[in-house]
């Protein structure tokens, strides 16, 4: 059987991707309510009690909100960087287990994690690699305002990948936010817009990437379709695989590494 990957709901509101084998249930994040996370997994037939464990990327409410709650009642065990822990208030709990940057995550028999840092101001963010027991990988990343030679590093060679395309930066420029709001988010240490997208995709890509989702859309200043032919304009010479858009009220899909006959497959909500 093949490893799945599926954004429960990307966004401002709440962040979750579930990584699922025949060996068990990873959440890469959480930032959904109990009552929002059972819902979004009861799509894909699953109960938190089926979750092994969560892998959380940094403390922000919209990755890392529901964190808490879901250790309490359901006692599912979080794994995250120390400075996360801290700033989630949940340093004292006993399925919390520390990581630090590049160490290596073996929570299921056939995928291995690897997080590693990411730019993003006030968090000490991490993206994750992510290797399957047939040696392919793929890269979750979201929140980082640019990108740095190991993040690229880190991204090649993937099959697939799941990178935030957060703002375009004309609706943003004209929009609604005051400027310091708009500043923080074009900041080194705030979000990519669809062009940065764009360009480390074209820096990361090869014959190997058969799947792009884009994440973490921008409600205000953003649009699926500004998103997707923006990052195209920059790789479509490049990349003949499969691009989707993963918002906010997920899941829709799931991509399957190692399937290309089921490389996605959407869900009924």
């Amino acid at each position: 059987m093949s490893v799945s990957i599926t954004h429960l709901g990307t966004g401002s509101r709440g962040n979750s991707t579930l990584i699922s084998s025949e060996n068990g249930n990873v959440l890469i994040d959480n930032g959904f309510s109990g009552r929002q996370l059972e819902k979004r997994l009861a799509s894909m037939e699953l109960k938190p009690t089926d979750i092994d464990c969560m892998l959380i990327s940094h403390h922000h409410g919209d990755h890392g909100g529901g964190v808490e709650i879901a250790m309490k009642k359901w006692d599912i065990p979080v794994k995250c960087n120390y400075f996360t822990a801290e700033k989630l208030g949940i340093l004292d709990k006993k399925n919390l287990e520390i990581f630090e940057s590049l160490d290596r995550i073996e929570v299921l028999s056939d995928v291995t994690f690897l997080p590693f840092p990411v730019p993003h101001s006030g968090a000490e963010n991490v993206g994750f690699s992510i290797v399957t027991k047939n040696g392919e990988k793929t890269c979750v990343v979201t929140d980082l305002g640019c990108y740095t030679d190991e993040v690229i590093k880190h991204m090649q060679g993937c099959s697939h990948i799941s990178i935030e395309a957060n703002y375009d930066l004309r609706r943003l420029l004209s929009g609604p936010y005051p400027d310091k709001l708009k500043n923080r988010i074009m900041d080194r240490g705030g979000h990519l817009s669809n062009k940065q997208t764009g360009n480390l995709l074209s820096k990361v890509i090869s014959s190997k990437t058969k799947s792009i989702v884009l994440t973490h859309l921008s409600e205000a200043n953003n649009k699926p379709h500004l998103a997707e032919s923006t990052v195209l304009y920059h790789i479509d010479d490049i990349f003949t695989g499969d691009i989707a858009i993963s918002l906010q009220d997920g899941p829709e899909f799931s991509h399957f590494l190692g399937q290309e006959d089921k490389e996605k497959i959407s869900i009924k909500t």
